[in-house]
């Protein structure tokens, strides 16, 4: 018989990306959706992970503000 310690799982509370409701899942896996909605999401193309920005410097973080602002433009438009 296998100890208690061998049948512990750690879980950890989720929201679903879909409809919002929680749910719990083991720790450590990547699943963004509950049960209920996963059957119907799973036909859909994965959401692509976020772009992470890495800074070492002032100078990386003012060159990045200039490039935003040639793709963004003047604000106060809104």
């Amino acid at each position: 018989m296998e100890s208690l310690e061998d049948l512990l799982v750690a879980m950890e509370l989720k929201y679903c990306e879909r409809c919002g409701g929680l749910w719990l899942r083991e720790t450590n896996v990547p699943e963004i959706y509950c049960p209920g909605c996963a059957p119907e999401m799973a036909g859909l193309p994965r959401r692509r992970a976020k772009r992470v920005l890495v800074v070492d410097s002032v100078e990386d973080v003012e060159a990045c503000l200039m490039e935003l602002s040639a793709v963004c433009g003047e604000g106060g438009n809104a």
